[in-house]
């Protein structure tokens, strides 16, 4: 079953990078998703959306440590090989982009997720009447 949403009713309201770059709420599209630099509130402050009922999990973190890790090993070699700077200068400069790229990426993925769980509709598959039946069960 498919909701019919009225063109107008999404006009004006940001697209979802944008309401994730900003931590907007699904919902209203206020900006009240998160509580601390990447931590969900448990509800939006204006409409009252749960946001401990959607799964986000750790997923986001890994992805972004590897592909942030990867990128500035690259541009620390290239800086090391091209340049040669002191090895102070390799700490000032990575150390604080490393860890603000870590947790800025982290906050938009965090919410980009949160969005599309939300859009979707998306829901644990298990539900109150599953169970397995004994001889299903490992041993």
């Amino acid at each position: 079953m498919t909701v019919s949403v009225p063109p107008d009713a999404t006009k004006g309201q940001p697209g979802t990078a944008a309401a994730a770059l900003f931590g907007c709420c699904p919902r209203c599209h206020g900006r009240t998703l998160f509580a601390g630099v990447a931590k969900f509130a448990d509800r939006c402050r204006v409409c009252g959306l749960d946001f401990t009922r959607f799964n986000v999990g750790d997923g986001p973190a890994a992805f972004l440590t590897l592909i942030i890790g990867a990128l500035v090993t690259g541009l620390a070699l290239w800086l090391e090989l091209a340049v040669g700077p002191p090895f102070w200068v390799h700490v000032i400069l990575w150390v604080p982009f490393t860890a603000a790229s870590v947790l800025g990426g982290l906050r938009a993925c965090k919410a980009w997720l949160l969005q599309a769980e939300y859009r979707r509709s998306a829901r644990e598959a298990v539900t109150e009447d599953w169970t397995v039946d004994p001889q299903d069960r490992p041993e």
